[in-house]
């Protein structure tokens, strides 16, 4: 099978997941082309036979060029096997409001788009304290204490659960392959 895995990111998690799906779909035996959509020519997904969206939350909201590209390309999207994977700091918590808010932010993208993916999956994010300036770091660590998550703003924490990404993906693929046939 031959996919596409458009990706938007901001401090470069979503851009990690890409390639972590993207080998993962090497290893199995699937080719996959990996495009940041902030890249003029990204590529076309009529040509593909699935395509798989990853898009990260900052303020509530997702990259601005991931907006445009789902835009532009909704109808293709939408006449193939399709998934969303939507990366936040939220999406590591059990906190109910934040899971609402992470239904928000994907039903608000929808709208924004009239795209609604097959299937979403929500991926834990990473602080990156190392990278922030000081007043974002300074946000950050506040929004970690309220959330019980690491405050030591000397080094990054990934919070990523790559196993149950692999197995989203997995079952993506069979529900992906059953769907056309193959």
């Amino acid at each position: 099978m031959k996919l596409l895995l458009v990706y938007g990111t901001t401090e470069g998690q979503t851009q990690k997941i890409a390639r972590f799906v993207a080998d993962h779909l090497a290893r199995v035996g699937h080719q996959t082309e990996v495009v940041n959509a902030i890249d003029e020519t990204a590529a076309d997904p009529r040509k593909f036979d699935a395509v798989i969206i990853a898009a990260s939350i900052h303020a509530g909201r997702y990259q601005p060029a991931i907006i445009q590209f789902v835009s532009k390309h909704v109808a293709a999207l939408a006449a193939r096997p399709n998934a969303f994977l939507s990366v936040s700091l939220a999406a590591a918590s059990d906190d109910e409001d934040d899971v609402q808010g992470l239904r928000q932010c994907v039903s608000h993208f929808t709208q924004q788009t009239e795209w609604t993916p097959q299937r979403t999956h929500h991926v834990a994010g990473a602080f990156r304290y190392t990278s922030y300036d000081f007043l974002k770091r300074w946000a950050m660590k506040y929004i970690a204490y309220r959330k019980g998550c690491p405050t030591d703003t000397t080094r990054d924490y990934e919070l990523t659960d790559w196993e149950d990404l692999a197995r989203f993906i997995d079952s993506f693929l069979k529900e992906s392959e059953s769907s056309s046939g193959r």
